[in-house]
C-alpha cells in the first residue's frame, strides 16, 4: 500500500532544541529568535523519511500577535516560515492552525471573522504549497469556515479534526466527528485526526473510514489536555509529556492505524525524528511504499 508519510511536531521540537520557555507565540517565537532552526527541523523530518514538510505557520493569526510586538508583522512571519521550508525536498503543506487558541471551539469566531483570516493565509501559502493542511479542527464551524476560505484554490486542502482524548468519535467541541465529515467531503481532499491521544486514533479512522476521502491521522504525545491549557493564549509548558511515547511505541499505534485503512500518517506534538524514522522502516518492512 502507498502511504504518505508526514512529518513530527515542529513546534516542540523547535521548543526543545532551542531550550527557551514556551510564550504564546510557541514556534513563532522560536523561528524570530533562533533563525535556521526551522529550517534544520524540517531537513530532519525529511531525513527520517518524512515526504511533506509542513510549514512552521501553525501560530501566525494576528489575534496571537496581538499584544506580543509582532503585529505588523503577519506577512513578514509566513515569509520567513515559507522561506525555511524551501530547500527541503517533496511536499510541501502550508500550515493553517486555529484562530485564537488550540482546543478552543468556544473561542473560535464565526465565519463573518473566520472566513477572511483564513483566506488571508491561504493567499499567502497558496503560491508557495503543494496542499494546504487545516490543523486541529476542532469544530464543524471551524471546517467549514476553513474550506469556505480554500474553495479557490489550485492546490488541495487536507483537513485534520481534533477528537476528544477519551471518545474518538467526537470533535472537541463535543460534535459527532461522523457529521464533521459532512463538511469535510464537501471541500477537502483528505480527512484526518490530528493532536489527539493516539489511543483516541482508531474509533476516529473508524468514522473516517466509512467516508469518501483519503484518512489518516498524527497524534500527539501529551499526557491529556489539561484544564490550566484550556485557557486564553495558553503555552504548552501546561501539558505533560507521555513518559511511555517513545518511537517504538509510537510506531506500534501508526502500524495499526495503517492496518485500519489509514494511508496518510505522521506526528504532531511530541513526535520527533526518531519517531518518524521509526514509523518509516516499520513501513517499509511491511511491504509499503512511502509516498
Amino acid at each position: 500500500m502507498k502511504i504518505t508519510l508526514l512529518d513530527g511536531g515542529m513546534g516542540q521540537e523547535l521548543v526543545h532544541r532551542a531550550g527557551d520557555r514556551p510564550t504564546p507565540l510557541w514556534s513563532t517565537q522560536v523561528m524570530v529568535d533562533h533563525p535556521g532552526l526551522v529550517a534544520q527541523v524540517h531537513q530532519d523530518f525529511a531525513a527520517a523519511g518524512a515526504t511533506v514538510a509542513t510549514t512552521n505557520t501553525y501560530a501566525i493569526h494576528h489575534d496571537r500577535l496581538a499584544g506580543t510586538g509582532m503585529e505588523g508583522q503577519f506577512a513578514v512571519l509566513h515569509a520567513r516560515a515559507l522561506a525555511e521550508v524551501a530547500e527541503v525536498k517533496g511536499r510541501v503543506a502550508g500550515s493553517i492552525g486555529p484562530l485564537v487558541a488550540s482546543y478552543r471551539p468556544d473561542l473560535h469566531p464565526g465565519p463573518e471573522i473566520a472566513q477572511p483570516a483564513y483566506l488571508e493565509i491561504a493567499r499567502i501559502l497558496e503560491p508557495h504549497c503543494d496542499l494546504l493542511i487545516g490543523e486541529t479542527v476542532a469544530s464543524i464551524d471551524h471546517a467549514a469556515s476553513l474550506l469556505t476560505a480554500t474553495v479557490w484554490c489550485d492546490i488541495p486542502t487536507w483537513i485534520a479534526f481534533t477528537v476528544d482524548d477519551e471518545d474518538g468519535t467526537r470533535l472537541r467541541s463535543g460534535e459527532l466527528l461522523s457529521d464533521a465529515m459532512n463538511t469535510a467531503e464537501a471541500g477537502a481532499a483528505a480527512v484526518l485526526v490530528n493532536c489527539s491521544a493516539p489511543e483516541a486514533i482508531p474509533a476516529a479512522l473508524e468514522v473516517l473510514g466509512k467516508g469518501k476521502l483519503p484518512y489518516g491521522g498524527y497524534a500527539n504525545g501529551f499526557t491529556q489536555i489539561t484544564k490550566d491549557f484550556l485557557k486564553d493564549k495558553p503555552t504548552v509548558d501546561a501539558l505533560e509529556t507521555r513518559r511511555d511515547f517513545t518511537p517504538d511505541v509510537y510506531a506500534d499505534h501508526v502500524m495499526n492505524w495503517v492496518d485500519a485503512g489509514a494511508t496518510i500518517v505522521g506526528g504532531c506534538c511530541e513526535v520527533g525524528p526518531a519517531h518518524i524514522a521509526a514509523i518509516a522502516d516499520r513501513l517499509v518492512a511491511a511491504g509499503h511504499e512511502i509516498v
